[in-house]
């Protein structure tokens, strides 16, 4: 493939020249070729969805052109071979053609691609409902407080004052109601009206972990009811003008009652009613036509297709179901019949739309109890497990692309951080005073490095909240033991990854589990060295420069976190001057010749995964931990990426000539570039 000459990267149109380097223009400010912090900021509001970015392209030419767009000059950039024909570039102006020549730079006002927005209104779902869990945790423990305290109260209890108190200890099961009608009120949520057909940026197969994500994308608007309908009140207006009402959206087939019959490309769906949704589900009385059920029938009547969302049982999902998008159906036919139990029950025949997207739904769900057939059925295995036993979990290598197909070579695994000579590693920080676990915000020196607070939930074992700035866990000098919640990326590997070779970006990492959001996935191992040691090699994409503190200040169009910055962090950001931090990090991990699964994780424009600070034995900041995260809730053998960080232009030959190296990670939004 021929070098691309463009240069494209997003920036925030509020700080361009900054971001765009026209101050610092040709300083260097860090090794060529070495991963860094993520530059993609972890969604936190939805104003950061909403807003517009600017892409900078740099082509050939000396003349530097400044085109102001305004809001309604939306025109996507084209991918970078495009772009970059013969020196020229297309530009949407007010709706006219324009094109410019000769020119250094160019601004393309562009939004974001829906698929984009679906990804990350609910990674701002993730985070609201994980704040619920930790809401509710502080709550559960806060009322545990109160119990103990009255244990030596002379006054005794009957049983319904215990059963009370056992309600209140009792945690919510439903923190994605909370969630869900936080981003109602605030309205932060995608597709407020209803909408017939497919819904823009979610594509057949997707999954969602609970009907409330399905509701703050639009999906499917109901989070208990199985049929969602729009009704002449709201919507015989406009384009629905001469339409019969109520018309129906989309179902949801999940088993709720007992006469549904589904082979995948042909259903047939009982209508809603008259059943015994918190018992046996089974029917207690006769439906009837109105609401879904007529929706259903006048879907008939004017040939309209609805959604189908199909749920399964997935132990894995916080809802116990997993719920998968499979495309449009057309309601064909419908009839009342007595049901099982003998009451009336409406019938109606869908069948699936042909020319989609293959079904997944009923595709096998890897798991941890299929784990030890999958070992002996995993094609092309090339290795055992490439740890040799240093982690608690196996990690299988596949191959089925190289011939003969070869294990990955020229590496030795390591599960830590090893240290170079003539490097001193700081003493262990004395820690907290908790005993046996840390439970309290209010006392835990630990959780008041945080802000306040835990960054971690104990649900799955632990997950974090959200990304921050660092992430302060307990340490070798803390009271608490090792099951605390505060030492949640310590625990190990959690998940059934596998390394396996692709036919394009050499060896890549996946998982056999699903990965909830915020979860644990890997730690960067590789040799601890300082990054004024190391030689200047072009283009070493196993060196990861732990560069928290110019994070921190959003130096060299890094995009700073949220999260309390403790005092003595803030003492050194401030007796650190910009031009000291805006060099290269002084320390760095290499991962090169020793290293752990982590070095096999590739590059991807919207990963799935992102990186995070932890301090824990030290809190000295240079050395802090990389740790990675999941961004989302990840499905089974999809493959872990993250945003390497590269700085574009960063990598030259002897010649000083910018080597580009061209990004194949497929993502929608990919810039076609590494660096």
């Amino acid at each position: 493939m021929a070098e691309p000459k463009a240069d494209v990267t997003e920036v925030k149109s509020e700080s361009l020249s900054e971001m765009m380097g026209w101050e610092t223009k040709g300083v260097r400010t860090r090794l060529p070729g070495m991963k860094r912090l993520c530059q993609t900021k972890i969604t936190t509001s939805f104003e950061e969805i909403r807003v517009k970015k600017i892409r900078v392209v740099k082509t050939k030419g000396t003349k530097t052109t400044t085109i102001n767009l305004g809001d309604n000059n939306v025109d996507e950039t084209s991918d970078v071979e495009e772009m970059d024909r013969d020196g020229e570039e297309v530009v949407a102006v007010e709706g006219k053609e324009k094109t410019m020549t000769n020119i250094e730079t160019s601004l393309v006002v562009f939004e974001k691609s829906d698929h984009q927005k679906v990804k990350e209104i609910l990674r701002v779902f993730n985070k609201y409902y994980l704040q619920s869990v930790q809401e509710e945790e502080q709550r559960c423990c806060n009322a545990d407080k109160v119990v103990k305290s009255s244990k030596g109260s002379k006054r005794g209890k009957n049983s319904v004052g215990e059963k009370d108190e056992e309600k209140q200890k009792n945690t919510s099961k439903r923190p994605d109601l909370k969630a869900m009608t936080k981003m109602l009120e605030t309205k932060c949520v995608l597709n407020e009206a209803k909408r017939f057909g497919d819904i823009p940026g979610i594509e057949v197969g997707q999954q969602f972990c609970s009907r409330t994500e399905m509701v703050v994308v639009g999906i499917h608007k109901h989070w208990l009811m199985g049929i969602d309908y729009m009704t002449a009140t709201n919507y015989k207006k406009g384009e629905y003008k001469y339409y019969t009402f109520p018309l129906a959206t989309s179902i949801v087939v999940s088993g709720q009652y007992e006469d549904d019959l589904d082979d995948s490309k042909e259903i047939v769906y009982t209508g809603q009613g008259g059943n015994n949704l918190l018992g046996n589900k089974r029917q207690v009385s006769d439906q009837v036509l109105e609401r879904g059920n007529l929706a259903l029938k006048n879907n008939i009547d004017q040939s309209m297709p609805v959604r189908v969302i199909r749920g399964h049982p997935y132990a894995s999902s916080f809802t116990g179901k997993i719920y998968t998008y499979d495309g449009l159906y057309d309601v064909v036919n419908y009839w009342a019949e007595k049901g099982v139990s003998g009451f009336t029950v409406f019938k109606y025949k869908l069948k699936r739309i042909e020319g989609q997207p293959e079904l997944t739904t009923n595709k096998v769900q890897y798991v941890r109890a299929q784990a030890h057939r999958l070992f002996a059925e995993l094609k092309g295995k090339v290795c055992e497990d490439i740890s040799g036993g240093q982690e608690k979990l196996w990690i299988p290598a596949s191959n089925l692309v190289d011939d003969p197909p070869v294990p990955p070579t020229g590496y030795t695994y390591s599960n830590s951080v090893q240290v170079a000579d003539g490097i001193t590693v700081p003493k262990v920080t004395s820690g907290c005073k908790c005993k046996g676990a840390c439970t309290d915000p209010n006392i835990c020196a630990c959780a008041k490095l945080n802000g306040g607070d835990f960054p971690y939930v104990r649900l799955n074992g632990g997950r974090l909240i959200e990304a921050k700035a660092v992430v302060f866990e307990c340490g070798p000098k803390c009271g608490c033991g090792p099951q605390c919640v505060n030492r949640t990326s310590q625990q190990g590997l959690k998940y059934q990854l596998e390394v396996y070779r692709t036919s394009d970006k050499g060896w890549a990492v996946r998982s056999w589990d699903f990965i909830p959001a915020g979860a644990p996935v890997c730690e960067y191992f590789g040799t601890l060295m300082r990054t004024s040691d190391l030689d200047d090699v072009v283009g070493n994409v196993f060196i990861f420069e732990i560069d928290c503190l110019q994070t921190m200040k959003g130096l060299d169009g890094r995009l700073t976190r949220p999260g309390v910055v403790p005092k003595h962090l803030r003492t050194r950001m401030d007796e650190t001057d910009d031009k000291e931090s805006e060099s290269a990090a002084e320390f760095c991990i290499n991962a090169g010749t020793v290293g752990g699964v982590a070095r096999f994780m590739n590059h991807s424009c919207e990963p799935n995964v992102f990186v995070q600070c932890v301090l824990s034995s030290t809190h000295d900041i240079r050395l802090a931990r990389i740790v990675f995260f999941a961004a989302d809730n990840i499905p089974p053998l999809q493959e872990l990426t993250y945003d390497y960080g590269f700085v574009l232009d960063s990598v030259t030959d002897a010649a000083g000539k910018v080597k580009v190296m061209p990004c194949y990670c497929g993502a929608p939004g990919c810039c076609k570039r590494l660096h």
